[in-house]
């Protein structure tokens, strides 16, 4: 049997009041254009029934499956093993409060089949939010933009659209799930354009991120930059400053070192090297360097020994 057109992989928290309705949206919109697809709902952790009607789904269509943790793990986790189960030829990453149209999926996947993207990202042009959650986000984006070189106006978009390799390719761990194209660009995948979608108004629950996501997403973009950067080669940053840091901190002794000697020649008494600001400067910028350095190396026997950063002990699949 053929793999599918699209896999689907919608992780959720708690909207067991959206899936019904969902299910029934795609399954539609799948029919319509003869697509053959599959639905991986990946529950993180919820705790209001939505595993009972998965399984219900499941019973009632065959392209419908499920994986449950048993407890939140985060979307970063949910999207990461979902990539690992999907074994469409596109896939889709939607989330599950109806605020993404399976309307836009035709198109998504036309972008990647026949204009030849690796990834599509949504671009909520309009959206329905409060002003408090649109600013920070118009921030965020921008700052994104600056520091990654990609010019995506909504990289935290939930609708996206990839060629299998690419999620086979990249791991969405911590909060990433925000860079993904970011960490596609950095794995090799530069053909990434975007879509101008359709935003919709929640119809049921509430939303699960506060403003506190804005403050983890500008750490989380300081951290996918430099491991984009120097994760495979931490010596080249840590060393290049730890080695300039040790170098001005020589340079600043030398200078002390030709002081004492040009007051000895002129036989006069030399102040006390401590008395002066630059014996401290040079103490400080030579272990600064020292420590700077240490850590490159230390940092780079890490990185090549370095664990998965994912584990799902604790899961369930239908």
């Amino acid at each position: 049997m053929s793999n599918p057109n699209l896999s689907f992989v919608i992780p959720l928290l708690n909207e067991s009041e959206s899936l019904p309705e969902l299910h029934a949206w795609i399954q539609r919109v799948m029919n319509e254009h003869q697509f053959t697809y599959e639905v991986l709902f990946i529950d993180d952790g919820s705790i209001d029934g939505s595993w009972e009607i998965i399984m219900d789904l499941h019973q009632k269509d065959e392209n419908v499956h499920g994986i449950r943790f048993r407890r939140n793990y985060g979307k970063s986790a949910a999207l990461n093993v979902g990539f690992e189960a999907t074994i469409g030829d596109v896939i889709i990453t939607m989330d599950a409060d109806l605020q993404d149209s399976p309307e836009e999926i035709p198109d998504l996947y036309k972008m990647i089949t026949v204009d030849g993207y690796d990834l599509v990202s949504g671009w909520k042009k309009k959206r329905y939010d409060p002003l408090s959650k649109t600013i920070p986000t118009k921030l965020f984006n921008w700052a994104t933009r600056k520091m990654s070189g990609i010019e995506l106006n909504d990289f935290n978009c939930g609708l996206k659209a990839y060629r299998s390799d690419v999620v086979k390719s990249i791991e969405v761990y911590g909060e990433m799930h925000r860079y993904i194209p970011v960490i596609a660009k950095w794995a090799g995948f530069r053909k990434i354009g975007e879509k101008a979608v359709q935003h919709q108004e929640r119809k049921y629950g509430t939303t699960k991120f506060g403003l506190e996501r804005f403050i983890n997403g500008f750490l989380d973009l300081l951290s996918i930059t430099f491991v984009s950067k120097f994760g495979k080669k931490p010596m080249h940053l840590f060393g290049s400053i730890g080695t300039l840091m040790f170098v001005i901190g020589f340079l600043f002794t030398g200078f002390l070192g030709i002081q004492k000697l040009y007051f000895i020649a002129i036989h006069e008494r030399a102040p006390l090297i401590t008395d002066t600001p630059w014996f401290y400067m040079a103490l400080v910028t030579m272990l600064i360097g020292v420590q700077l350095f240490l850590s490159g190396f230390i940092a780079e026997m890490v990185s090549r020994n370095s664990p998965d950063r994912n584990t799902y002990q604790e899961k369930e699949r239908i």
